[in-house]
Formats: C-alpha cells, sequence, structure tokens
C-alpha cells in the first residue's frame, strides 16, 4: 500500500499512539468475545518488541451520558489483553485527559504498554471524539512522539478525533497489521481481482447494499442475491412474495439494478419458507421462485443451493458479506452453511468475509479458519466495497 505502515517506523524509545478496536461484547463485565483483541496482537507485539511504548486508544459503544460510563469502561478488556501479552497493561479509570494520563505516559519504559480509558468518554460533553474535535486531536497527538499508528479499521470510514484528528497532528501517521491486511484482503482484491471473480451479497435490504451492488457488478464476474433483499427484486420482476419482507420504494431501484447487470445478477430460484418468522408452525420449500400466499422466505432452497454452488465453482476471487437467511435459527441457516462450505471448498481461491453478520456466522457456525479474511470491520468493509474512500486510511502519511 502507498501509505507508511508500522514496518516503516523507528520505534525505540518513541511514545507511541496505537488506535485499536477494542469495541467488544461485554456482559456483566465480562468480555464475551474477544476477537478484536486478538487482531490487534500483532501490531501492539511489533510496537514493543521493537523498544516502543504503546500507548492505546479505542472505543467501546456509546456514551451519550454520565450514566453510560460505568458499563463502558475499558478496565475489563486492560485486563485481558494484559492476560494475552503477559505483562501489566497500564490503565487509569475514567480517564481520557489530564496530568495523571500526562504523567503515566511520561513514566513508561521501553516495551510498556498503556491503554486509555473508552474515547468515547469526550462525547458526553459535545461529541468531541466523535465529531472530530480539533483540540482534543491535537491533545492526544501532544502525548506521544510524533508517531501514530491507525490498526482500527472497524472505525476507518468514521473521521473521529482519535484517527483522524490525531493523524493531521503528528509526523508520521501509519497503518497497523491489521489495517493494512484489511486493505489488502478488500480493496486489492475488488479493485485488481484474480478471476473468475463472484461477489455474494446478502442481508435483509437492499438499501443497504445499492452502492456495494453497483460497484460489484462493474467489478465481479458474477453477483449472487441472497438474503431477505431478494424478495424486492423478486416484487420487481412481479413475482409474488407473499408476507416476505420487502423494501416497496426500492422496486424500481430493483429493476433498474437488474436491467444493467447483463445477466451478473443471479438471483434464488427457491426459497425455504414459513408461516411466521417466529412461532410458525409450518416451514417448507417453495415449488419455484414464488412464495405462497400467507407464508414468508426465511432461506434460500434446496434448488439455489445448487445453482449457487455451481456459480461459485471454478472462482478464483470470492468476497461474500451477508447471511443467505435467517442464519441464527437453525431452521433457516442451511443455506448460509452450504454457501459458505461451497467457498471454502474453493482450492486457491483469495476468499474474502466482509465483517458484519457474514462474520459472525462463519465464527459461530465453526468455518472461520476456511477464510482467506475475515474483516473486523463491517460498516468499513462495506464502503470499501462500494469503493469509496476511508477517512481513517486517507489521514495517513504517504511512503
Amino acid at each position: 500500500m502507498a501509505k507508511l505502515t508500522v514496518k516503516d517506523l523507528d520505534l525505540k524509545g518513541k511514545k507511541v499512539l496505537v488506535r485499536v478496536d477494542f469495541n467488544v461484547p461485554l456482559q456483566d463485565g465480562v468480555i464475551t468475545n474477544d476477537n478484536r483483541i486478538v487482531a490487534a496482537l500483532p501490531t501492539i507485539k511489533h510496537i514493543i518488541d521493537n523498544g516502543g511504548r504503546a500507548v492505546l486508544f479505542s472505543h467501546l459503544g456509546r456514551v451519550k451520558e454520565e450514566a453510560d460510563k460505568a458499563s463502558k469502561s475499558l478496565a475489563p478488556v486492560a485486563a485481558d489483553l494484559s492476560a494475552k501479552l503477559g505483562k501489566e497493561v497500564k490503565f487509569i479509570p475514567g480517564v481520557t485527559r489530564g496530568v495523571e494520563l500526562e504523567a503515566a505516559i511520561d513514566d513508561l519504559k521501553d516495551g510498556d504498554v498503556l491503554l486509555v480509558e473508552n474515547t468515547r468518554y469526550e462525547d458526553v460533553d459535545g461529541k468531541k471524539e466523535s465529531k472530530n474535535d480539533a483540540d482534543l486531536g491535537a491533545y492526544w497527538a501532544s502525548l506521544c512522539d510524533g508517531i501514530f499508528v491507525n490498526d482500527a479499521f472497524g472505525t476507518a470510514h468514521r473521521a473521529h478525533a482519535s484517527n483522524v484528528g490525531v493523524s493531521a497532528n503528528v509526523s508520521q501517521a501509519a497503518a497497523g497489521f491489521l489495517l493494512e491486511n484489511e486493505i489488502k484482503f478488500i480493496k486489492d482484491s475488488v479493485d485488481n481481482p484474480v478471476r473468475p471473480f463472484v461477489a455474494i451479497l446478502g442481508g435483509s435490504k437492499v438499501s443497504d447494499k445499492i452502492g456495494v451492488i453497483e460497484n460489484l457488478l462493474d467489478k465481479a464476474d458474477k453477483v449472487i442475491i441472497g438474503g431477505g433483499m431478494t424478495y424486492t427484486f423478486l416484487a420487481a420482476q412481479g413475482i409474488e412474495i407473499g408476507d416476505s419482507l420487502v423494501e416497496t420504494d426500492k422496486i424500481d431501484l430493483a429493476k433498474e439494478l437488474l436491467a444493467k447487470s447483463n445477466g451478473k445478477l443471479i438471483l434464488p430460484i427457491d426459497s425455504k419458507e414459513a408461516n411466521a418468522f417466529s412461532g410458525y408452525t409450518e416451514v417448507k420449500d417453495t415449488e419455484g421462485n414464488a412464495i405462497d400466499a400467507g407464508f414468508m422466505g426465511l432461506d434460500i432452497g434446496p434448488k439455489t443451493i445448487e445453482l449457487f454452488k455451481k456459480e461459485i465453482d471454478g472462482a478464483k476471487t470470492v468476497v461474500w458479506n451477508g447471511p443467505m437467511g435467517v442464519f441464527e435459527n437453525p431452521d433457516f441457516q442451511t443455506g448460509t452453511i452450504e454457501v459458505m462450505d461451497a467457498i471454502a471448498a474453493q482450492e486457491g481461491a483469495i476468499s474474502i468475509i466482509g465483517g458484519g453478520d457474514s462474520a459472525a456466522a462463519a465464527i459461530n457456525l465453526g468455518r472461520a479458519d476456511k477464510f482467506s479474511w475475515i474483516s473486523t470491520g463491517g460498516g468499513a468493509s462495506m464502503e470499501l466495497l462500494e469503493g469509496k474512500e476511508l477517512p481513517g486510511l486517507t489521514a495517513l502519511t504517504e511512503k
């Protein structure tokens, strides 16, 4: 990539600000999924192994008022990270600026790590973090020796004080290993794919994926559509969809996408339907692509599974974003599992999951190790797939 990376930096004896993404799920103060912490370890270890003094910044959820702070402290993360690194991670609860924080950072020795409290604490008074307050970005930048490493892909599509604001006030702003890999696998694979290139898009709404569909129709050889947005495309063709999810205000758009797809859009030819979303009493496969009256499509059907397998077969680059059905329910996860397994079966292919529900499906269904890359950022990966520039990446220093 054309931006500085952490490998390009002289780190020894330097206080290095590092934006990580430790926005992990907590239940009663216990981390229930540590994937994002694990993903940040290579960059943190590289910095401290090379004599840097790592000062870590992260947000955790949304903090709108003082009452939110108690449940959104990064204290559990500091403890977990300390265990993973096998060394103390210094942490001052509740402190995001001030003399106590400054003194703790000045006391760091080579190889030490300090985690600053949740950056969103600064949002309680005027959303200073989320609105990229200039003074806050400059202040945080003043805590280091002119070196900033951004490894938080999950927030790279947002211009916040802790990424864009800090970058504007340091001499070197570089990408960490995670951010570098996200760009390499998602952006580079889409812009310069090894062909055949197959994109698979699921999820509930066409409106969430408009830009992605349009960009991938230009870049991919095939674009497979599944999930709830299937039924807006079917409705656009005058096909009965029963009580299925539909965005009536996007039907004309679906018609336009179909018209300009040149046959690249591959739609389901049958569905697994039920007579209710929950509390259903009947589940069955449709005969064709039409949904029966009083039913709703909740997964792709067996004929579609075979069709999608055929379309995926032989692919050398596969990008997948969005499940094929309501995968959280065992009755409607077959399509998602079969598509995942079909992707994994492509020997030598570059296979990428674009974060969000797709990543959750792969992890929860035990297929995470079957893919070349699983993105850590749903929104950021979506914007990359749309072909957009990410503020957090743009703000980094050119080589």
